[in-house]
């Protein structure tokens, strides 16, 4: 028979497990929209969708060409890093892999939101009180048990290519490599936002260029957070430069 301190472990392995399933179920369905008018929860629901169909369609024209394959591992759970504005592009080629990545408390996010998870991944979300704080927790226990997670690292509103520290913080507690790349696109169309979203024309060629995994230390270390940058707009310059000699 179990002794009572098996008893009270299984209790705590099933409790653990069915958090987990109900946290993964949030991950992966879309959010309640019981705080917009109808007018916005049907933007919302079509924007989304519209997205989704278009990248989706644009996509499959395009040619990618990758470098640094190598520094990519599905053995261990990675933190994806790269620039907001290569988001239709990257959750294109990164699709239906579960990856993780945080979804802020805003009216653009949420159509935003529904287009990532209809090609695969989950959204993290805030709490209206404690915002992206909360995010990053539920993202910081995706990646322990064994989720990759995705970090737009100037985003969500900028400024353009200056790196914040979240992506480093989220490595660093939950143990995992940071994986930084860049997309760039020979011929692609640019949206008037504050980052110029970058949305790949037909037939388009896209370099994708991997860096090396970055396994974090410290990540308040101002060294560590000026190398993060150097690396992610190193990379920017060679599948920028790649691009450029086919368009």
């Amino acid at each position: 028979m179990a002794t009572k301190d098996e008893h009270s472990n299984g209790i705590t392995v099933a409790r653990n497990k069915a958090r987990d399933a109900e946290q993964d179920a949030k991950f992966y369905s879309f959010a309640k929209l019981d705080q917009y008018t109808f007018k916005q929860r049907l933007i919302i629901r079509l924007a989304g969708l519209v997205l989704y169909w278009l990248i989706r369609v644009l996509g499959a024209t395009v040619k990618f060409k990758v470098t640094g394959w190598e520094h990519h591992t599905e053995s261990e759970p990675l933190v994806y890093c790269f620039w907001h504005n290569r988001i239709p592009i990257a959750t294109y080629f990164w699709r239906q892999r579960g990856i993780v990545v945080m979804s802020s408390q805003s009216f653009d996010s949420e159509y935003i939101a529904r287009f990532i998870q209809r090609f695969g991944y989950g959204t993290a979300k805030g709490s209206s009180t404690r915002g992206a704080r909360a995010g990053l927790i539920q993202m910081i226990r995706a990646v322990r048990a064994g989720k990759s997670a995705a970090f737009t690292v100037d985003g969500p509103r900028g400024p353009i290519y200056v790196a914040k520290p979240g992506a480093l913080l989220l490595a660093q507690k939950a143990q995992a490599a940071i994986l930084p790349f860049s997309i760039s696109l020979s011929r692609c169309w640019r949206l008037p936002s504050w980052d110029k979203i970058e949305i790949p024309k037909p037939f388009a060629t896209a370099h994708v260029v991997i860096g090396e995994r970055i396994y974090v230390q410290d990540a308040d270390d101002e060294r560590e957070q000026t190398r993060f940058q150097h690396v992610l707009e190193e990379l920017r310059d060679r599948s920028d430069a790649l691009a450029r000699e086919v368009s």
